[in-house]
Protein backbone atom coordinates (compact mmCIF):
# COMPACT_ATOMS: atom_id res chain seq x y z
CA UNK A 1 0.00 0.00 0.00
CA UNK A 2 1.63 3.29 -0.99
CA UNK A 3 1.56 4.78 2.49
CA UNK A 4 0.32 8.30 1.43
CA UNK A 5 -2.77 7.03 -0.82
CA UNK A 6 -3.60 3.60 0.73
CA UNK A 7 -4.67 4.83 3.99
CA UNK A 8 -6.74 7.79 2.02
CA UNK A 9 -9.09 5.00 0.47
CA UNK A 10 -12.64 4.93 0.38
CA UNK A 11 -13.81 1.61 2.20
CA UNK A 12 -15.22 0.10 -1.11
CA UNK A 13 -18.32 -0.30 1.23
CA UNK A 14 -18.52 -3.36 -0.02
CA UNK A 15 -16.12 -4.93 -2.16
CA UNK A 16 -17.07 -2.61 -6.42
CA UNK A 17 -15.24 -1.97 -9.75
CA UNK A 18 -13.33 -1.19 -12.83
CA UNK A 19 -11.19 -3.23 -14.78
CA UNK A 20 -7.84 -4.02 -16.70
CA UNK A 21 -10.51 -3.74 -19.77
CA UNK A 22 -10.95 -7.13 -21.09
CA UNK A 23 -12.33 -6.27 -24.87
CA UNK A 24 -11.26 -9.33 -26.06
CA UNK A 25 -14.93 -10.38 -26.25
CA UNK A 26 -16.60 -13.79 -25.48
CA UNK A 27 -15.25 -17.17 -25.70
CA UNK A 28 -18.38 -18.24 -27.71
CA UNK A 29 -19.85 -16.18 -31.01
CA UNK A 30 -22.71 -13.87 -30.35
CA UNK A 31 -26.33 -14.40 -32.57
CA UNK A 32 -26.14 -11.33 -33.62
CA UNK A 33 -24.90 -8.01 -35.50
CA UNK A 34 -21.67 -6.70 -34.46
CA UNK A 35 -22.07 -2.96 -34.69
CA UNK A 36 -18.83 -1.27 -33.80
CA UNK A 37 -17.54 -2.23 -37.09
CA UNK A 38 -17.73 2.04 -38.10
CA UNK A 39 -17.54 2.35 -33.93
CA UNK A 40 -14.01 2.13 -33.19
CA UNK A 41 -12.42 3.60 -29.68
CA UNK A 42 -10.24 6.21 -30.14
CA UNK A 43 -7.17 6.34 -28.49
CA UNK A 44 -6.76 7.60 -25.15
CA UNK A 45 -3.88 9.85 -25.50
CA UNK A 46 -2.33 12.01 -22.45
CA UNK A 47 -4.60 10.19 -19.26
CA UNK A 48 -3.79 11.95 -16.50
CA UNK A 49 -1.95 9.39 -13.80
CA UNK A 50 -4.34 10.92 -11.09
CA UNK A 51 -8.10 10.47 -10.44
CA UNK A 52 -9.31 13.64 -9.09
CA UNK A 53 -10.17 13.57 -5.41
CA UNK A 54 -13.08 15.17 -6.32
CA UNK A 55 -14.86 12.76 -8.58
CA UNK A 56 -12.69 9.64 -5.73
CA UNK A 57 -14.92 11.51 -3.10
CA UNK A 58 -18.46 11.58 -5.08
CA UNK A 59 -18.14 7.81 -6.33
CA UNK A 60 -16.92 7.14 -2.49
CA UNK A 61 -20.05 8.44 -1.70
CA UNK A 62 -22.67 7.19 -4.48
CA UNK A 63 -21.24 4.00 -3.16
CA UNK A 64 -22.28 4.52 0.52
CA UNK A 65 -25.73 5.78 -0.56
CA UNK A 66 -26.37 3.55 -2.30
CA UNK A 67 -25.64 0.67 -0.12
CA UNK A 68 -27.39 2.52 2.70
CA UNK A 69 -30.54 2.35 0.78
CA UNK A 70 -30.43 -1.20 -0.32
CA UNK A 71 -29.65 -3.12 2.83
CA UNK A 72 -32.68 -5.04 4.01
CA UNK A 73 -31.18 -6.64 7.18
CA UNK A 74 -30.09 -9.73 5.59
CA UNK A 75 -26.55 -10.49 3.83
CA UNK A 76 -25.93 -7.98 1.20
CA UNK A 77 -23.42 -7.47 -1.14
CA UNK A 78 -23.36 -4.64 -3.69
CA UNK A 79 -20.72 -3.53 -6.49
CA UNK A 80 -21.03 0.09 -6.75
CA UNK A 81 -18.67 0.57 -8.93
CA UNK A 82 -20.69 -1.87 -11.57
CA UNK A 83 -23.47 0.05 -11.13
CA UNK A 84 -22.29 3.35 -11.33
CA UNK A 85 -20.53 2.36 -14.62
CA UNK A 86 -23.79 0.72 -16.10
CA UNK A 87 -25.62 3.82 -15.55
CA UNK A 88 -22.97 6.20 -16.83
CA UNK A 89 -23.07 4.36 -20.17
CA UNK A 90 -26.96 5.11 -20.29
CA UNK A 91 -27.02 8.15 -18.94
CA UNK A 92 -24.38 9.36 -21.78
CA UNK A 93 -28.05 9.22 -23.99
CA UNK A 94 -30.06 11.07 -20.84
CA UNK A 95 -31.10 14.51 -22.23
CA UNK A 96 -32.55 17.57 -19.90
CA UNK A 97 -34.29 16.75 -16.32
CA UNK A 98 -33.56 13.27 -16.67
CA UNK A 99 -29.23 13.54 -17.28
CA UNK A 100 -30.15 16.41 -14.07
CA UNK A 101 -31.62 13.37 -11.93
CA UNK A 102 -28.90 10.89 -12.50
CA UNK A 103 -26.26 13.75 -12.35
CA UNK A 104 -27.38 14.29 -8.85
CA UNK A 105 -27.83 11.18 -8.12
CA UNK A 106 -24.04 10.44 -8.89
CA UNK A 107 -22.90 13.47 -7.39
CA UNK A 108 -21.04 14.27 -10.96
CA UNK A 109 -21.69 15.90 -14.11
CA UNK A 110 -21.53 13.66 -17.14
CA UNK A 111 -18.76 14.72 -18.39
CA UNK A 112 -17.26 14.95 -14.54
CA UNK A 113 -17.95 10.94 -14.89
CA UNK A 114 -16.43 10.36 -18.44
CA UNK A 115 -13.73 12.06 -17.41
CA UNK A 116 -13.23 9.92 -13.93
CA UNK A 117 -13.33 6.30 -15.80
CA UNK A 118 -11.56 7.29 -18.89
CA UNK A 119 -8.70 7.75 -15.91
CA UNK A 120 -9.54 5.05 -13.72
CA UNK A 121 -9.78 2.26 -16.65
CA UNK A 122 -6.78 3.27 -17.64
CA UNK A 123 -5.01 3.14 -14.15
CA UNK A 124 -6.39 -0.39 -14.03
CA UNK A 125 -5.15 -1.42 -17.10
CA UNK A 126 -1.32 -0.84 -15.93
CA UNK A 127 -1.64 -2.74 -12.92
CA UNK A 128 -0.46 -6.27 -12.24
CA UNK A 129 -0.71 -7.14 -8.80
CA UNK A 130 -4.19 -8.91 -8.01
CA UNK A 131 -7.28 -8.96 -10.85
CA UNK A 132 -10.23 -6.38 -10.98
CA UNK A 133 -11.35 -6.36 -14.13
CA UNK A 134 -14.83 -4.97 -16.14
CA UNK A 135 -16.21 -5.12 -19.59
CA UNK A 136 -19.25 -3.68 -20.81
CA UNK A 137 -21.68 -4.42 -23.50
CA UNK A 138 -24.92 -2.93 -25.28
CA UNK A 139 -27.36 -5.01 -26.52
CA UNK A 140 -30.14 -3.35 -29.16
CA UNK A 141 -33.11 -4.72 -30.44
CA UNK A 142 -33.33 -5.18 -34.29
CA UNK A 143 -36.63 -4.21 -35.12
CA UNK A 144 -37.85 -1.73 -37.47
CA UNK A 145 -37.96 2.30 -36.26
CA UNK A 146 -35.40 1.67 -33.42
CA UNK A 147 -31.89 3.61 -34.15
CA UNK A 148 -29.77 4.26 -31.91
CA UNK A 149 -27.25 7.53 -32.74
CA UNK A 150 -23.79 7.13 -33.19
CA UNK A 151 -22.79 9.50 -30.64
CA UNK A 152 -23.83 7.27 -28.11
CA UNK A 153 -21.88 4.35 -29.36
CA UNK A 154 -18.80 6.15 -29.73
CA UNK A 155 -18.81 7.87 -26.62
CA UNK A 156 -19.50 4.90 -24.92
CA UNK A 157 -16.86 3.09 -26.85
CA UNK A 158 -14.36 5.43 -26.11
CA UNK A 159 -14.75 5.76 -22.52
CA UNK A 160 -16.12 2.01 -21.09
CA UNK A 161 -14.95 -0.01 -24.21
CA UNK A 162 -18.21 -1.14 -24.67
CA UNK A 163 -19.19 -3.46 -27.63
CA UNK A 164 -22.70 -3.20 -29.18
CA UNK A 165 -24.47 -6.05 -30.92
CA UNK A 166 -28.01 -5.50 -32.78
CA UNK A 167 -29.95 -8.92 -32.01
CA UNK A 168 -33.76 -10.19 -32.41
CA UNK A 169 -34.37 -10.43 -28.33
CA UNK A 170 -35.04 -13.72 -28.39
CA UNK A 171 -34.63 -16.53 -26.57
CA UNK A 172 -30.92 -16.86 -27.80
CA UNK A 173 -30.16 -13.23 -27.45
CA UNK A 174 -30.69 -14.37 -23.58
CA UNK A 175 -28.24 -17.01 -24.00
CA UNK A 176 -26.13 -14.67 -25.35
CA UNK A 177 -26.32 -12.00 -22.96
CA UNK A 178 -25.80 -14.69 -19.79
CA UNK A 179 -22.85 -16.34 -21.79
CA UNK A 180 -21.62 -13.28 -21.51
CA UNK A 181 -22.21 -12.38 -17.75
CA UNK A 182 -20.55 -15.95 -17.16
CA UNK A 183 -17.25 -15.25 -19.21
CA UNK A 184 -16.38 -12.03 -17.45
CA UNK A 185 -17.59 -12.82 -14.35
CA UNK A 186 -14.89 -15.95 -14.42
CA UNK A 187 -18.31 -18.29 -13.87
CA UNK A 188 -18.76 -16.81 -10.65
CA UNK A 189 -22.34 -15.58 -11.87
CA UNK A 190 -23.89 -17.04 -14.63
CA UNK A 191 -27.21 -15.77 -15.37
CA UNK A 192 -28.58 -12.21 -15.14
CA UNK A 193 -31.72 -12.52 -16.97
CA UNK A 194 -34.22 -15.04 -17.59
CA UNK A 195 -36.22 -13.34 -20.79
CA UNK A 196 -36.57 -10.15 -23.03
CA UNK A 197 -40.35 -9.07 -23.09
CA UNK A 198 -41.62 -7.09 -26.57
CA UNK A 199 -40.95 -3.70 -24.91
CA UNK A 200 -37.46 -4.10 -24.41
CA UNK A 201 -35.33 -1.72 -26.54
CA UNK A 202 -31.76 -2.39 -25.15
CA UNK A 203 -29.76 -3.97 -22.55
CA UNK A 204 -26.87 -2.46 -21.01
CA UNK A 205 -24.40 -4.56 -18.88
CA UNK A 206 -21.53 -4.20 -16.64
CA UNK A 207 -19.63 -7.38 -15.50
CA UNK A 208 -16.87 -7.27 -12.64
CA UNK A 209 -14.13 -10.12 -12.02
CA UNK A 210 -11.75 -9.99 -8.53
CA UNK A 211 -9.49 -11.88 -7.74
CA UNK A 212 -6.34 -11.84 -5.63
CA UNK A 213 -4.60 -13.33 -2.81
CA UNK A 214 -4.29 -11.88 0.67
CA UNK A 215 -0.54 -10.08 1.40
CA UNK A 216 -0.43 -12.70 4.58
CA UNK A 217 -2.74 -15.49 3.96
CA UNK A 218 -3.77 -18.16 6.62
CA UNK A 219 -1.30 -20.80 5.75
CA UNK A 220 -1.34 -22.33 9.16
CA UNK A 221 -3.85 -25.31 11.39
CA UNK A 222 -3.57 -23.08 13.95
CA UNK A 223 -5.12 -20.18 12.26
CA UNK A 224 -8.25 -21.90 11.93
CA UNK A 225 -10.82 -22.55 14.22
CA UNK A 226 -14.11 -23.70 15.18
CA UNK A 227 -16.70 -20.67 16.63
CA UNK A 228 -19.50 -19.04 17.13
CA UNK A 229 -21.08 -15.98 15.63
CA UNK A 230 -24.01 -14.65 16.98
CA UNK A 231 -26.76 -13.06 14.16
CA UNK A 232 -28.55 -9.88 14.37
CA UNK A 233 -31.67 -11.53 15.27
CA UNK A 234 -30.18 -13.53 18.71
CA UNK A 235 -29.48 -16.97 17.15
CA UNK A 236 -26.00 -18.25 17.15
CA UNK A 237 -24.28 -20.11 14.42
CA UNK A 238 -21.31 -22.35 14.26
CA UNK A 239 -17.87 -21.05 11.73
CA UNK A 240 -14.60 -21.13 10.41
CA UNK A 241 -12.91 -18.34 11.66
CA UNK A 242 -9.15 -17.30 10.20
CA UNK A 243 -6.75 -15.89 12.81
CA UNK A 244 -4.35 -13.04 12.00
CA UNK A 245 -2.53 -10.33 13.31
CA UNK A 246 -2.70 -7.77 10.77
CA UNK A 247 -1.60 -3.65 11.06
CA UNK A 248 -3.75 -1.24 10.61
CA UNK A 249 -6.41 -0.57 12.91
CA UNK A 250 -9.44 1.28 12.59
CA UNK A 251 -11.54 3.46 15.20
CA UNK A 252 -14.60 5.38 14.22
CA UNK A 253 -14.92 6.61 18.10
CA UNK A 254 -16.79 4.34 20.70
CA UNK A 255 -19.11 3.56 18.01
CA UNK A 256 -17.15 0.74 15.63
CA UNK A 257 -13.76 -0.96 15.73
CA UNK A 258 -12.18 -2.69 12.64
CA UNK A 259 -9.15 -3.33 10.09
CA UNK A 260 -7.36 -3.11 7.00
CA UNK A 261 -6.12 -6.35 5.41
CA UNK A 262 -4.07 -6.00 2.00
CA UNK A 263 -3.87 -8.43 -0.82
CA UNK A 264 -0.89 -9.14 -2.34
CA UNK A 265 0.77 -6.06 -3.84
CA UNK A 266 -0.78 -3.22 -1.83
CA UNK A 267 -3.22 -1.95 -4.52
CA UNK A 268 -6.72 -3.50 -3.12
CA UNK A 269 -7.43 -4.52 0.62
CA UNK A 270 -10.15 -5.59 2.38
CA UNK A 271 -11.73 -3.43 5.55
CA UNK A 272 -14.24 -4.63 8.22
CA UNK A 273 -16.07 -2.48 10.54
CA UNK A 274 -17.78 -3.74 13.76
CA UNK A 275 -19.92 -1.86 15.51
CA UNK A 276 -19.96 -1.60 18.79
CA UNK A 277 -22.36 -4.18 21.46
CA UNK A 278 -25.44 -1.62 21.79
CA UNK A 279 -24.97 -0.49 18.64
CA UNK A 280 -27.32 -1.74 16.01
CA UNK A 281 -25.93 -2.53 12.69
CA UNK A 282 -28.70 -0.77 10.99
CA UNK A 283 -27.87 2.28 13.08
CA UNK A 284 -24.76 2.24 12.35
CA UNK A 285 -25.06 2.22 8.72
CA UNK A 286 -27.60 5.10 8.57
CA UNK A 287 -24.32 7.04 10.13
CA UNK A 288 -21.93 6.44 7.33
CA UNK A 289 -21.66 8.19 4.39
CA UNK A 290 -18.52 8.46 1.94
CA UNK A 291 -16.53 11.63 3.62
CA UNK A 292 -17.19 9.39 7.20
CA UNK A 293 -15.69 6.04 5.26
CA UNK A 294 -12.78 7.96 3.75
CA UNK A 295 -11.27 9.66 7.04
CA UNK A 296 -11.67 6.65 9.07
CA UNK A 297 -9.54 5.12 6.02
CA UNK A 298 -7.06 7.82 5.88
CA UNK A 299 -6.76 7.85 9.70
CA UNK A 300 -6.31 3.74 10.22
CA UNK A 301 -3.22 3.37 12.78
CA UNK A 302 -0.37 1.39 12.01
CA UNK A 303 -0.23 -0.94 15.11
CA UNK A 304 -0.98 -4.76 15.51
CA UNK A 305 -4.21 -5.98 15.60
CA UNK A 306 -5.20 -9.32 16.34
CA UNK A 307 -8.34 -10.49 14.18
CA UNK A 308 -10.64 -13.23 13.51
CA UNK A 309 -12.49 -13.60 10.41
CA UNK A 310 -15.24 -15.61 9.72
CA UNK A 311 -14.86 -17.82 5.89
CA UNK A 312 -17.33 -17.05 4.48
CA UNK A 313 -19.22 -17.11 0.89
CA UNK A 314 -22.54 -15.64 -0.21
CA UNK A 315 -24.27 -14.62 -3.26
CA UNK A 316 -26.94 -11.94 -3.24
CA UNK A 317 -29.19 -10.40 -6.36
CA UNK A 318 -30.98 -7.06 -5.83
CA UNK A 319 -33.72 -5.49 -8.86
CA UNK A 320 -32.41 -1.49 -7.84
CA UNK A 321 -35.88 0.28 -9.54
CA UNK A 322 -37.38 1.15 -6.26
CA UNK A 323 -33.53 2.20 -4.65
CA UNK A 324 -32.34 4.46 -7.84
CA UNK A 325 -36.13 6.54 -7.71
CA UNK A 326 -36.04 7.02 -3.73
CA UNK A 327 -32.12 8.28 -4.48
CA UNK A 328 -33.75 10.84 -6.94
CA UNK A 329 -33.69 9.16 -10.58
CA UNK A 330 -37.29 9.64 -11.03
CA UNK A 331 -37.73 10.53 -14.03
CA UNK A 332 -35.36 8.02 -15.69
CA UNK A 333 -37.92 5.01 -14.90
CA UNK A 334 -40.76 7.07 -15.85
CA UNK A 335 -42.10 5.84 -19.48
CA UNK A 336 -43.88 9.52 -19.63
CA UNK A 337 -41.08 11.85 -18.51
CA UNK A 338 -37.70 9.93 -19.08
CA UNK A 339 -35.78 11.60 -22.02
CA UNK A 340 -33.20 9.98 -23.29
CA UNK A 341 -32.92 11.66 -27.02
CA UNK A 342 -29.09 11.42 -27.00
CA UNK A 343 -29.65 7.46 -27.12
CA UNK A 344 -32.59 7.44 -29.79
CA UNK A 345 -35.60 9.01 -30.81
CA UNK A 346 -37.63 6.37 -29.93
CA UNK A 347 -39.34 6.95 -26.60
CA UNK A 348 -37.31 5.24 -24.31
CA UNK A 349 -37.09 4.81 -20.33
CA UNK A 350 -35.11 2.87 -17.79
CA UNK A 351 -37.77 -0.28 -17.15
CA UNK A 352 -35.22 -2.28 -15.15
CA UNK A 353 -31.75 -2.19 -13.15
CA UNK A 354 -30.72 -5.65 -12.00
CA UNK A 355 -27.77 -6.24 -9.92
CA UNK A 356 -26.02 -9.61 -8.88
CA UNK A 357 -22.98 -10.29 -6.89
CA UNK A 358 -20.43 -13.05 -5.42
CA UNK A 359 -18.02 -13.14 -2.82
CA UNK A 360 -15.84 -15.95 -1.60
CA UNK A 361 -13.32 -15.23 1.56
CA UNK A 362 -11.30 -18.03 2.71
CA UNK A 363 -7.25 -18.85 3.59
CA UNK A 364 -5.82 -17.72 0.29
CA UNK A 365 -7.73 -14.59 -0.60
CA UNK A 366 -10.76 -13.47 -2.01
CA UNK A 367 -12.23 -14.16 -5.80
CA UNK A 368 -15.79 -11.41 -6.16
CA UNK A 369 -17.89 -10.73 -9.02
CA UNK A 370 -20.70 -8.55 -10.08
CA UNK A 371 -23.04 -7.83 -12.78
CA UNK A 372 -24.96 -4.85 -13.51
CA UNK A 373 -27.56 -4.89 -16.12
CA UNK A 374 -29.88 -1.52 -17.29
CA UNK A 375 -33.08 -2.48 -19.59
CA UNK A 376 -34.03 0.35 -21.56
CA UNK A 377 -37.75 -0.47 -22.40
CA UNK A 378 -39.72 1.54 -24.97
CA UNK A 379 -42.27 3.76 -23.75
CA UNK A 380 -45.17 3.61 -25.58
CA UNK A 381 -7.06 2.02 20.16
CA UNK A 382 -3.37 3.62 21.80
CA UNK A 383 -0.27 2.34 20.28
CA UNK A 384 1.41 0.42 23.07
CA UNK A 385 -2.53 -1.42 23.00
CA UNK A 386 -2.87 -4.70 20.93
CA UNK A 387 -6.50 -4.26 20.32
CA UNK A 388 -8.69 -7.48 18.81
CA UNK A 389 -11.30 -7.67 16.67
CA UNK A 390 -13.37 -10.56 16.74
CA UNK A 391 -15.99 -10.49 14.11
CA UNK A 392 -18.55 -12.67 15.54
CA UNK A 393 -21.58 -10.75 14.90
CA UNK A 394 -23.11 -8.75 12.04
CA UNK A 395 -20.26 -6.41 9.98
CA UNK A 396 -19.69 -3.79 7.26
CA UNK A 397 -16.87 -4.96 5.04
CA UNK A 398 -15.48 -4.03 1.81
CA UNK A 399 -13.75 -4.39 -0.79
CA UNK A 400 -11.60 -1.48 -1.77
CA UNK A 401 -8.37 0.17 -3.97
CA UNK A 402 -5.68 2.06 -2.41
CA UNK A 403 -5.09 4.44 -4.70
CA UNK A 404 -8.26 6.25 -5.18
CA UNK A 405 -10.63 5.58 -2.62
CA UNK A 406 -13.04 3.95 -4.45
CA UNK A 407 -15.06 1.04 -3.75
CA UNK A 408 -15.80 -2.15 -5.31
CA UNK A 409 -17.68 -3.99 -3.30
CA UNK A 410 -19.52 -3.12 -0.21
CA UNK A 411 -21.04 -5.95 2.20
CA UNK A 412 -22.83 -6.64 5.39
CA UNK A 413 -22.31 -10.47 6.57
CA UNK A 414 -25.22 -11.26 9.13
CA UNK A 415 -24.71 -15.09 8.74
CA UNK A 416 -21.87 -16.49 7.60
CA UNK A 417 -23.38 -19.96 6.70
CA UNK A 418 -26.08 -18.07 5.13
Amino acid sequence: MRKNRVLSLLLSLVLLLALALNLTGCAHSIAATDLMAGIVPRTQSDVPETVPDASCAAAADFAVRLFRQTYDGNNTLLSPLSVLTALAMTANGARGETRAQMERVFGMTIEELNAFFTIYLNLLRSDENGKLSLANAIWLRDVEGFTVKADFLQTNADVYGAGAYRAKFDAATVKDVNRWVKDHTDGMIDEIIDRLYPDDLAVLVNALAFDAKWEKPYEKNSQRSSGVFHREDGVDVNVTFLSNTESLYLSDGDRAVGFIKPYEGGRYAFAALLPDKGIPLPDYLASLDGEKITALLKNAKRLSVETKLPKFETKYGVNLNTVLPEMGMTDAFSAGSADFTGITETPFYIGDVLHKTYIEVGEQGTRAGAVTVVKGKSASASADEVPSVILDRPFVYLLFDTETNIPFFIGVMNDPNG
